[in-house]
Formats: structure tokens, C-alpha cells, sequence
């Protein structure tokens, strides 16, 4: 396995100016990267091929959105579930996220080579260990992984489905757990301390490349990381902003990384420093990510 598989330095690729930039997914079909701005309830799209960027604004914070059956979009709102359709703006609630305490809301997602939907929760005000994991599937919503998280980031399944990765960011640590065919994970371990390489930073989303290879934002990091299926630190992509939140695949052979990121938390010196903060940059990359399985929506307790 090559230990460098980044090409060149990232470039900016948007000025998106986003406060807090997040899950950035490549949509196979539209040739487009959709990503959240989720303090400004926005859901982001970019073409790379031309250029074209719209926003779409939604009624509360949107965590995440994952490409679906039929053209829309299944997304994570801190009420719960939605099917949204970025054609006609409609959200249409699907599921509520059961025994969520009010102050809490939902943060980063995936799917896994099934289209079940993985997703975290988290205190809004960043205090209390109040967050954790869930999967949906054939319209049930159960809580699955770690619990007693404040900042939950993930999680994100290995290409060959068999493990998943769950981040708890405070405590700079990134978690793995063996998945099976029936989407029921084992007991979490520990899979990178992250503080050991990066004493300064926090682990933020997490992504997979083909190669079974973990990718990781760094918030306060300057960057993201790399690291091997066991847990070894491979590489660091510098970014000229601080707070990295996510990288995702995009392109049309999935070897253009893409990263989010993020203006929150700095000061007007800081942002003075960073004026590309919560811009959208890119990467090329040797080894590609992994194609993305179209999330599950349902009506009633029909999936489609």
C-alpha cells in the first residue's frame, strides 16, 4: 500500500464562505457534491465539471443529506428525518429520532453498501454527553454503537461493508466496530488516537477510500489525515483554513477529494488570517473513494 496518495496541494474550488461547512457526499447520477452549511440551514450543490452552485434553504439545522432513490434527497434536520426534493424544495418528514432530548441535533452521516443510513446526534451547545449513534432501515430508527458522546462525527463503513467507524470528537478519538450482513455492529474499539499525531486538533468526519484507508478532517488541524485499515497515520493533506470538517470522493472516477470546511469558532483575527474559511477545496488523489449506495426513503412502510 502506498503511503502517499495525495496529489499536489488543495485548491480552492468555491467560495462558499460557509460557518459551518459539513457532509459533503458526491451524487453518482447528478455528476454533483452536495454539502450542508448547518448553522445557516443550508444544503449546498456544486458541479465541478461547469461551475453551477445553488443553495437551498430548509427550516432548521440540516446535518446532513444523502443521495436517494428517485432524485431527492434523505436528510438529517435536528427534528428528524426528512425526504427532500432539491427540484421542487420540498421537505417531507419521515421519521422522528426517538428519545432525543431537545437540545440536541443530528450530525454527519453515511450509507452502507446496503443503503442503510448511519447517523450521529449531538448537544447543539457542544457541553453535554448527550449525543450518539443510529441506523435507519426499512423505516425504524434505532440507536446502534457508541452512546454518551458530545460531538459524535461519522460514521463511515468500510468499502466491503464489514466495519464502521464511529468519531468521538472531543474525546480525539476515532472508534471501530465490526459490521455484519444484517447491520448489526460489535462492540466499539479504538482505532486511532488521534491526539498522539495531532495534539491540537479534533477528529471530524470520517470517510473511506477503496483501499479500506481512513480519511479524516481535522478541526483546528490545518488538514486532513489518512490512515491505514490499522489505525496506522499514513499522510496529512495541509489546507490553508483551520477547522477541516469532511472529505468526500467526487469526480468522475472518484479521485477528486473534496473538503468542507468551516468559519465557526474563529475570532476576527483568525478570519482576517483565513479568508478562504468555509470555502470548498479540493484535492487529487491516487487511490479513489469507494461508489456510494443510494440512501433507503420510504412512504409509509413502503422502501423505494
Amino acid at each position: 500500500m502506498s503511503e502517499t496518495v495525495a496529489k499536489g496541494p488543495a485548491r480552492q474550488v468555491l467560495a462558499a464562505q460557509c460557518t459551518l461547512g459539513e457532509g459533503p457526499v458526491w451524487d453518482a447520477a447528478r455528476q454533483c457534491l452536495w454539502f450542508v452549511d448547518i448553522k445557516r440551514h443550508q444544503v449546498h450543490s456544486f458541479a465541478p465539471h461547469s461551475g453551477a452552485h445553488e443553495v437551498h434553504v430548509l427550516h432548521d439545522q440540516v446535518g446532513w443529506v444523502l443521495p436517494a432513490h428517485g432524485g431527492k434527497l434523505l436528510a438529517g434536520l435536528k427534528d428528524g428525518l426528512y425526504r427532500f426534493d432539491p427540484a421542487t424544495d420540498e421537505a417531507r418528514k419521515l421519521a422522528d429520532v426517538p428519545g432525543e432530548p431537545d437540545g440536541n441535533r443530528l450530525n454527519d452521516a453515511c450509507t452502507d453498501p446496503a443503503g442503510r443510513v448511519w447517523f450521529g446526534s449531538m448537544d447543539d451547545a457542544e457541553s453535554a454527553p448527550s449525543g450518539r449513534f443510529y441506523c435507519a432501515h426499512r423505516n425504524v430508527v434505532a440507536a446502534q454503537g457508541p452512546e454518551a458522546v458530545c460531538i459524535t462525527n461519522g460514521p463511515a463503513v468500510s468499502p466491503d461493508g464489514r466495519r464502521i467507524y464511529f468519531t468521538d470528537t472531543l474525546a480525539r478519538r476515532i472508534m471501530v466496530a465490526d459490521l455484519d450482513g444484517e447491520g448489526r455492529c460489535g462492540a466499539p474499539r479504538l482505532f486511532a488516537d488521534t491526539a498522539q499525531h495531532f495534539p491540537e486538533a479534533y477528529p471530524d468526519g470520517p470517510v473511506c477510500d477503496a483501499q479500506g484507508c481512513v480519511w479524516t478532517g481535522l478541526w483546528n488541524g490545518w488538514g486532513a489525515a489518512r490512515y491505514s485499515p490499522d489505525g496506522e497515520l499514513l499522510e496529512k493533506v495541509e489546507l490553508p483554513v483551520a477547522n477541516v470538517t469532511k472529505l468526500a470522493f467526487g469526480g468522475p472516477d472518484l479521485t477528486q477529494a473534496f473538503v468542507t470546511t468551516a468559519r465557526k469558532g474563529l475570532d476576527a483575527a483568525a478570519l482576517a488570517a483565513q479568508p478562504q474559511a468555509g470555502d470548498l477545496f479540493m484535492f487529487e488523489v491516487g487511490v479513489p473513494g469507494a461508489p456510494l449506495a443510494l440512501a433507503e426513503v420510504w412512504d409509509g412502510d413502503a422502501v423505494c
